[in-house]
């Protein structure tokens, strides 16, 4: 991000893999950068990656800025996902 924010990215479906250096990107405001050359468990099709903090990104602060739709907010319990309404 332009303003330097730090963003804990964990793949929750492989903990335990072998750790590779990833650029993570997604919908956001003036960028669409998460992270760069970020240490993260190998990340295969279909794996989750949790945001452990997203500051203004997260779902309390989000609007439809740019057109673009709120995020969707994945609560987990026992290992199963939720999705909150």
């Amino acid at each position: 991000m332009f303003y330097d924010s730090y963003h804990i990215i964990e793949n929750l479906s492989n903990p335990q893999g072998a750790e590779r250096i990833y650029t993570v990107v997604g919908n956001i405001c003036e960028t669409d950068t998460f992270a760069w050359d970020r240490k993260i468990t190998e990340v295969r099709e279909g794996d989750v990656l949790v945001f452990r903090n997203a500051g203004g990104l997260c779902f309390e602060m989000s609007s439809n800025f740019n057109s673009r739709l709120k995020p969707a907010e994945v609560l987990f319990l026992d290992g199963k996902p939720y999705l909150d309404s």
